[in-house]
């Protein structure tokens, strides 16, 4: 068969069941088993040998039962980087990748302030002479982790999730991307990091601190789509009966790991900016701001 003739069959195959974008999916699905590029797949109309049209017809069966279309390539792009997923790992939204650029703006311009301090700001376990020392809580795949130790290679970077499969996940993802700067922990917000014996004295104490946290309403996660209540793990959603219990958490210990003039950023979900600012205003953060999305959504919590 042709591939633009399994290209049509696939895209009325997913218009049947129910796939909204079934033909930019059914496009990339089939790219993706034949191992080509879009220009090359339209240019010269390959054909395709048998054993690839099983395997094209075992992703659009899974597709049709709504499995995720990141869990059935195996992988995304974020910020550059191959992130792996599959299921019992969250899947990198936009929104985080946006995190991870604010992120980035807000460490590079502690870097002189760090890298000034004498002594230097206490190492971690892993990583170089930066000073510059961060947490992400909740990692999952580790993507913030690992966009922020690209960036800043020198940094000591941790990461921690209560998930077994999200740590091997992250741990993968870090070595696909060739990076060795951080370390993944397995464990509950911060209960890994007070367990650490670093051979000093300080306590372990970070620059920033970073969350994608679950912040969906407990309520609210059957009326999401089947992609994500029947496919995403359900720990890495669920934020309690009003979506806020990990920000009451993490804000509440935040203070107790982050340096003088260290930074808490937060994702949001949709009309949570004013009760997350309540509660940190409740814990003493004086100096709160929020950063919309592309939708105009209050999307990042940052307080100092």
């Amino acid at each position: 068969m042709k591939a633009l003739d399994k290209l049509k069959e696939a895209t009325k195959f997913l218009e049947e069941s129910g796939i909204e974008d079934a033909a930019r999916e059914a496009e990339i699905i089939l790219l993706h088993c034949l191992g080509t590029d879009r220009t090359a797949f339209f240019r010269d109309n390959p054909g395709i040998p048998e054993h690839v049209i099983e395997k094209i017809n075992e992703c659009l069966k899974r597709r049709s039962k709504r499995e995720p279309l990141q869990y059935i390539l195996g992988s995304l792009d974020f910020l550059g980087m191959k992130i792996k997923v599959g299921k019992g790992v969250l899947i990198p939204r936009p929104e985080t990748e946006l995190l991870a650029e604010e992120a980035i703006r807000i460490v590079r311009s502690k870097e002189s302030e760090v890298r000034s301090q004498i002594p230097p700001s206490p190492p971690l376990l892993k990583g170089g002479g930066g000073g510059i020392s961060i947490l992400d809580l909740c990692t999952g795949s580790g993507c913030l982790a690992l966009a922020l130790a690209k960036e800043f290679p020198l940094a000591y970077i941790y990461g921690t999730d209560i998930s077994e499969v999200a740590i091997r996940y992250a741990k993968e993802n870090a070595e696909m991307n060739g990076i060795s700067s951080v370390n993944f922990l397995q464990g509950s917000l911060f209960d890994p990091i007070a367990h650490l014996v670093t051979g000093y004295s300080l306590p372990v104490m970070f620059d920033l601190i970073i969350s994608n946290p679950p912040y969906i309403r407990k309520d609210d996660i059957r009326n999401l789509q089947a992609e994500i209540k029947d496919w995403e793990p359900i720990v890495a959603l669920d934020g309690g009966e009003d979506g806020l219990n990990y920000f009451r958490l993490i804000i509440a210990e935040a203070r107790n790991y982050l340096k003088q003039n260290g930074c808490l950023m937060l994702e949001l979900g949709i009309s949570q900016a004013y009760a997350v600012r309540t509660i940190a205003e409740q814990a003493d953060f004086t100096d709160i701001s929020f950063k919309k999305d592309y939708a105009g959504i209050e999307r990042i919590f940052i307080a100092k």
